[in-house]
């Protein structure tokens, strides 16, 4: 059973309208593994460009930031994707901090929404213009997405109203600084025009593909903050800002994959395709 069956017998047990208006959400945001071929023969004949997020992306969403690990598979995942094309991963965490993460001279770091950017130690795609946990339920189904009991969110939300207003409470002194607001985290961030969308057109103008009518980029992430990259591909019309997401959700994104595990299966078919598509194979199969 895929992970878009068991999100939908979740909104079946809900009801018609809960169905309906999930239903209606997979029609504009579709499976990125269920779309693979279609969006393949999109990137046919183009430079290809990919971004991801880290948190909740790369690595599953834990109570301890510090033991957001990523699993030895989706580190292979990501070195395989950024051997094919040039990868950046796009974090709100400090840069060296991902680096620790991922381990891997071969994608470009930018920590901080995109602030502090680190070009790749070694990575010859980067040169070339050509390339230019396993979530399951206890019988062991997978694509079980696991939240607090119900009854213990309002106690949640309340902790982070109160934790909002006393970070609010020592910035107000600050001008020079603001707050934003992810997924279940608080960030204080200096009061300047950068988020991750203008980390994306930063790095494709490094690249040398601002004005490229032959560049098609991909961005996976989860969080709200991701949104201003999904916003930047869309008014470009040159990508698929893809959402990990195993809810439906207002975003710019244009596809969905459902949890980390998902990003590891597209990863590795899209470099799969790309080693294919270079020795003349257009193969799609999984």
């Amino acid at each position: 059973m895929n992970s878009e069956t068991v999100s939908k017998s979740r909104y079946e047990e809900k009801g018609n309208a809960s169905l309906s208006a999930y239903n209606s959400w997979l029609i504009k945001h579709p499976s990125a593994l269920q779309s693979f071929d279609r969006m393949m023969k999109a990137l046919k004949g183009k430079n290809v460009v990919v971004f991801l997020d880290y948190d909740g992306t790369l690595s599953e969403i834990v109570d301890n930031p510090e033991q957001a690990f990523m699993s030895e598979t989706m580190r292979a995942a990501v070195r395989d994707v950024a051997r094919q094309f040039p990868t950046a991963i796009i974090s709100g965490r400090r840069r060296d901090k991902v680096y620790d993460f991922v381990k891997s001279n071969e994608v470009c770091y930018a920590g901080s929404h995109g602030m502090d950017i680190l070009a790749p130690l070694r990575c010859s795609v980067f040169g070339d213009r050509k390339h230019q946990t396993r979530v399951t339920d206890e019988n062991g189904h997978e694509g079980i997405l696991y939240q607090p009991a119900q009854d213990f969110l309002p106690a949640i939300q309340e902790d982070m109203c109160y934790l909002e207003e006393q970070v609010l409470g020592v910035i107000n002194d600050f001008p020079k600084f603001r707050l934003t607001r992810g997924k279940m985290v608080l960030e204080i961030r200096p009061s300047i025009d950068w988020d991750k969308g203008y980390a994306v057109e930063y790095l494709l103008e490094t690249l040398g593909f601002e004005h490229s009518e032959d560049v098609l980029a991909i961005y996976i992430g989860d969080d709200k903050t991701d949104e201003d990259a999904f916003k930047v591909l869309r008014q470009r019309g040159q990508g698929f800002p893809i959402i990990v997401s195993s809810i439906p959700r207002d975003t710019n994104a244009t596809y969905f994959l459902s949890n980390p595990t998902e990003v590891k299966s597209f990863l590795l078919r899209l470099a799969r395709w790309s080693r294919s598509s270079s020795s003349g194979k257009m193969a799609f199969e999984e």
